[in-house]
């Protein structure tokens, strides 16, 4: 079984505070997120529409899905309002001479 790595996503300057940006990392459609200061991480894709969640409005540690109104905590992915039945995948984020790593599954 093999451990779960770090890969580099991008330049902690590219995640504008109070918003969500989407991006590929290592095939994944990720969607990233500063709060507080605080980089997170989360699958793009919201798991009751399919829209793209870095199209959604953020407020706060919720994304609102751009399709039907669908919320999510960015801290970890929990649904956190109706239509949402599935949670969302989260990432560990980690801050490295100005980079945003993720942890990524194999």
């Amino acid at each position: 079984m093999s451990k779960p790595h770090w890969i580099d996503a991008t330049e902690e300057a590219d995640v504008p505070e109070d918003d969500v940006i989407g991006l590929a990392v290592s095939g994944r459609d990720i969607a990233l997120y500063k709060v507080d200061g605080q980089v997170f991480a989360t699958d793009n894709v919201c798991t009751h529409g399919h829209a793209r969640l870095c199209d959604g409005f953020l407020d706060g540690y919720e994304i609102e899905c751009p399709l039907h109104q669908g919320k999510f905590d960015v801290r970890n992915g929990r649904g956190t309002c109706a239509p949402i039945t599935a949670d969302i995948h989260s990432y560990p984020v980690r801050i490295e001479g100005g980079r945003v790593f993720l942890q990524m599954p194999d």
